[in-house]
């Protein structure tokens, strides 16, 4: 076996250490939760071990003489047992991990390539969305200060009307005692009564 062939597995085994939170749960809950995340430590496990074997596996092929043919069947046994183990732990686990992290760990890559490419696509994106916010800002500040100075008398009744429904949501939202992220406030204050 070559290096390569070991870096796409320990790849593929960090690619599904990566995606442990997409691990979802069945329909069952909290259970079924809990038994997707230890079917897949049980198959990281088994990937740790058939990686142990592989490489046992390279060392008995690189030195290979009649007299090590029994030992190299044997782990060519165990490999396959491991194998048929990884597979039976593999189909309890829901694990999603996009084509484009395996592609990258094919074409011998590291999988942080894939986080901080799609992490700088965000910010870039995030940046154009503030930058349409801000412009949408200063259009609407610029056409208030346009119309203030064509219609002063409309301009004010508009702002007491935005003010006025500004004052009665914010109202609504404190008798609601909701956050503005629609959150609900608890008190962090018990009050117990005294027996």
């Amino acid at each position: 076996m070559d290096g390569g062939a070991a870096t796409n597995a320990s790849g593929v085994a960090a690619a599904a250490a990566a995606a442990g939170n997409g691990v979802q749960a069945g329909g069952g809950g909290e259970r079924a939760e809990d038994a997707s995340k230890q079917n897949l430590a049980l198959m990281m496990a088994s990937i740790q071990r058939t990686l142990g074997l592989l490489h046992q596996l390279n060392l008995n092929v690189s030195s290979f003489s009649s007299a090590s043919q029994l030992p190299l069947l044997q782990r060519l046994n165990s490999l396959v047992a491991e194998l048929d183990t990884m597979q039976k732990h593999a189909e309890g686990c829901n694990i999603q991990v996009p084509m484009e992290v395996v592609n990258l760990i094919d074409d011998g890559k590291n999988p942080d390539e894939f986080t901080r490419d799609v992490l700088n696509s965000c910010i870039a994106k995030n940046q154009v969305t503030k930058g349409k916010t801000d412009a949408f800002k200063s259009l609407r500040k610029h056409l208030l200060e346009e119309l203030e100075q064509a219609f002063p008398e409309d301009v004010e009744a508009y702002r007491e009307i935005r003010a006025t429904a500004a004052a009665e949501s914010k109202q609504l939202a404190q008798s609601q005692s909701a956050l503005p992220n629609g959150d609900v406030k608890h008190s962090s204050i018990h009050h117990w009564k005294k027996a």
